[in-house]
Formats: structure tokens, sequence, C-alpha cells
């Protein structure tokens, strides 16, 4: 595995969806039971490095104090949910040691994709586990429970959880990424299909029980340090805020296809709750904004060895030491994470993935309307 063109092209994120219209209120016990997960980076809680061992030391450092699996300081956005419902941090699907399922599975991995990627993955630097991967082990996983749950597996969940749960998605900006460098118009053309196998996927996960679909939508990607890096813009790309006009154009489009194709599937699956999420709303307003939300850099990465107004250098991922011209660079972490939007140019700090759970499991970024009132 090219682990070195994977680390440049991890950045997350995907979505979903509609179909109620009125605000989904939990009370005690949260009104779920398990969280099943699809995606990428974003939202791997350690199945990448279970399958590929090796965590860059400063990963994990703000919560878990140790390298635990995540690109990020501390918790994802999936362990802040996870939280919120009132459950264990959910295990990945690929983690042998030490797991425990009875409160969902975690499928997704770093450098995943919605499409099954057309070359090969060590060429393309992505990840074997795209999203039919993840839904093919979901339905493994099913099977497992169903057959193996009376026999009195401890780690397992009851065969009724599947109708129990939210199943979110945070997946589709490798899809969206890892072939910009190309042009945004050799990207374009490929996204219906994305969007169209993540709406598939919803379907088949309904036909297995599966009832409310939590997705959230593709990142601001032309405010990461990673692509203010290496995609090519001039200055007149650059807004006032600092980030790449057309890329985050491009993605306010994506998202405008799936939120109608989330709503189109939400009228489909009549019995099912589908629910598109804007983390993107988010993400844009921290990006322009860090001071107003209690933070201090927007566009700065935390992690990294790049200097300058982005502190990310492409040769040398966050925590990696390498030899660049006869020089031995390590790309370390910052002191204060907490003060940061970007992690690693990637990826999103603890603090501002709590933000963003607070935000979307508020008010006004969710359609419809989504709220989860427990802890």
């Amino acid at each position: 595995m090219n682990l070195l063109m994977l680390r440049r092209f991890w950045v997350v994120p995907a979505v979903v969806t509609v179909a109620l219209s009125a605000v989904l209120m939990c009370e005690a016990g949260c009104g779920y039971e398990a969280i099943f997960n699809f995606g990428d980076s974003n939202s791997d809680t350690g199945g990448f490095w279970s399958a590929f061992p090796g965590a860059p030391p400063p990963n994990g450092m703000t919560y878990f104090k140790r390298p635990a699996g995540r690109a990020s300081d501390g918790r994802l956005i999936i362990d802040f949910i996870a939280q919120r419902l009132g459950i264990p941090l959910v295990s990945p699907y690929l983690k042998s040691i030490g797991s425990d399922y009875k409160h969902g599975v975690n499928f997704a991995t770093l450098a995943s994709t919605v499409l099954l990627p057309q070359t090969s993955l060590f060429v393309s630097g992505l990840s074997p586990f795209a999203l039919p991967i993840q839904l093919n082990q979901m339905k493994n996983f099913k099977a497992q429970v169903d057959q193996l749950y009376d026999q009195g597996s401890s780690n397992l969940p009851p065969p009724d959880i599947f109708g129990k749960s939210l199943y979110t998605f945070y997946i589709g900006q490798n899809d969206f990424t890892s072939n910009l460098a190309k042009g945004i118009d050799v990207v374009k053309p490929t996204l219906p299909q994305v969007i169209s196998q993540i709406t598939s996927t919803i379907k088949e996960l309904h036909g297995l029980g599966g009832r409310t679909f939590f997705v959230q939508n593709l990142a601001p990607i032309g405010c990461y340090p990673s692509f203010l890096v290496q995609l090519p813009h001039d200055n007149k790309d650059i807004d006032e805020f600092g980030c790449m006009i057309p890329f985050n154009n491009a993605v306010v489009e994506y998202n405008k296809m799936l939120h109608d194709a989330l709503n189109q599937t939400g009228k489909e699956l009549s019995d099912a709750n589908v629910i598109y999420v804007d983390s993107h709303k988010v993400l844009l307003k921290l990006f322009r904004h860090p001071a107003s939300h209690g933070l201090k850099y927007g566009t700065l990465a935390c992690c990294g060895n790049g200097g300058g107004p982005y502190n990310y250098n492409p040769k040398v991922f966050c925590g990696n030491n390498k030899v660049v011209n006869g020089q031995n660079i390590t790309a370390s972490a910052c002191g204060d994470p907490e003060n940061y939007v970007s992690w690693d140019g990637v990826h999103t700090t603890e603090a501002a993935n709590k933000i963003i759970v607070d935000a979307i499991l508020g008010d006004g970024f969710t359609n419809p309307p989504f709220e989860i009132k427990c802890t």
C-alpha cells in the first residue's frame, strides 16, 4: 500500500438525505441503541490502522493521550455522536482484538471512496475498502449476528438491533479530490455516479432493516490547507477568507445534487428517515470566522512542517520524519490544537469536530430537522 499517496488525499466526507417533516426527538436512551457508520478517514476510528498497522504519534494526543487510529488530535464527529447517544465509542469492523460490537460497527477506513477505484490502489493511493466493500462487510456482520447471537456471543448485539440503529455516512470527498489535480472538469462527470451509489446503499441497508440514515455532505475543500498548497490556483481564485473559489463552488454544486437525491430517496422509502446533514455549512463558518467560534486559526494546520500561511508539506505528513534534499524533516504537532480548525491540513481537530456536532445535532443544519436530546 502506497501510504505516501494515501496520505495526500485522506480528506473526508460524505452525506445524505431526507424524509421526515417533523423534528425527531430522542428521549431516555436517545431512541437509538447502535451506530453503523460508513466512511473515510474523517470517521475512521481505527479500521485502516488495524489493516495496515502504524499510526503517526500525534494522532489522538488531546483526548486519548496516545495514537488511537484516528486522523485527528482527538475525538471525531462519530465519537461525539456516540457520546450524545449515550453509547460507547464504536469499534472498527477490521479490529479483531478488543472490539465490542453490541452498540454497532464502524466500517469506515482512511482513503476510502464511494465508487470502487478503477486503477491500481498502489497507483491511486486509495483504500481497498470502498463503500460497496463496506456494505458487503455490513451484510456479513448481520448474517453473523443472526447466526451466532443465540450461541452466546458476548460482543454481538441482538438480531433486532438493525431497526433500532442510526446509520451514518461520512464519505465521498476522496472521490472528489483524488483527481482534482487534473481539473474540476475531469471530476464533475463522475459525481452523479457517486451520489447514485450512496442512495443505492441506503436502499440496501433499508432492506436489511435500517430506518434512520444520517449523511454528511461534502466539506469546503477549497479551505483545506493541503489543497491550498497542492491544487493549482492564482490570486483571483482566492476569496477574502483565503479559500479557493472554484473548488468550493464545485462542492456546492455536488452538495445540491446530493440533497436532491436524498430527498427523493426519502420519498421512495416512506417508512424511513433519510437525513441530509449540512456539515459543509458549519465548516465553512469555522474556516472563515474561527475567532467567532472560540478558535484562532482557520486555514493553518496544527500538525505539519510547511511553515508559511498553511504549515502543510505534502512530502512530510503529520507525525512523520523524512529526509528531503538531504535534510531530516519532522512534521510535528502544535501545542494548542484546541485553537485550530485543521489538524493536519486534511482533517479537522477535536475542537472543530465538537463544534460541528453541536451544530448538526442542534438546529438548522439537517433536512429534515433532526435533533438528539439526551446526554
